[in-house]
């Protein structure tokens, strides 16, 4: 059995309201290591994802499906004025994490097309695919609809060896993203709370 991968999502003094920004940041490490599990997990059901471009193509994708939930959840839970910079504040931290991680192990050799950037190759792939994402439907309450889950696996198949393509979407739709998405999702409802976990706990409870 795989182990459960335990993501801090507590770092905020209790009862103080966190800015945008503030929120954006731990979103944005909760969901590299979100991204990263994904990942693994695909790896031991047998994918042959390889270290390199492969590598960060697969993350890049989840990552982008990840946070396209994640602002639909900011517009219900913030507001259309809050999410604004929440939005923006996350993606460019996001793109700054991929950076570095991608510069250190790829180099620029590793920039397809002779880009200049990492960081402006995720801001654009983003900036492209959650117009794609606009179209399906995620809630806080259902997660994401079968199109939106479906659309990730099909972008996935472009990452994996040919061999592996046919299984990508069904392990992603019935494994892979739930488990993903519910990680998410609980680290959401921890992060955006301003109540100190003991409290929240008791309250859950009625103890």
């Amino acid at each position: 059995m795989a182990t459960k991968l335990r993501i801090k999502s507590h770092w905020f003094k209790a009862d103080r309201p966190k800015t945008p920004e503030q929120t954006a940041s731990a979103m944005a490490f909760i969901s590299w290591r979100v991204a990263l599990n994904m990942l693994k997990r695909m790896r031991d059901a047998g994918f042959d994802i390889d270290a390199g471009p492969a590598y960060f193509g697969f993350v890049r994708e989840v990552l982008v499906f990840l946070l396209a939930g994640t602002d639909r959840i900011a517009y219900a839970r913030l507001g259309a004025d809050a999410r604004v910079p929440f939005t923006t504040a996350l993606v460019l931290r996001v793109a700054e994490i991929l950076r570095e991680n991608e510069a250190d192990l790829l180099g620029p050799a590793g920039l397809p097309g002779g880009g200049d950037d990492y960081r402006d190759l995720f801001i654009d792939q983003f900036n492209e695919l959650s117009g794609h994402y606009a179209d399906f439907d995620w809630t806080e309450a259902e997660g994401p609809d079968f199109a939106f889950t479906r659309y990730l696996g099909s972008r996935l198949e472009a990452v994996v060896p040919a061999k592996d393509r046919r299984w990508v979407i069904d392990q992603v739709m019935a494994i892979e993203a739930p488990e993903a998405v519910a990680m998410l999702q609980r680290a959401m409802q921890d992060v955006f709370s301003t109540e100190a976990p003991g409290k929240r706990r008791a309250a859950m409870t009625g103890e």
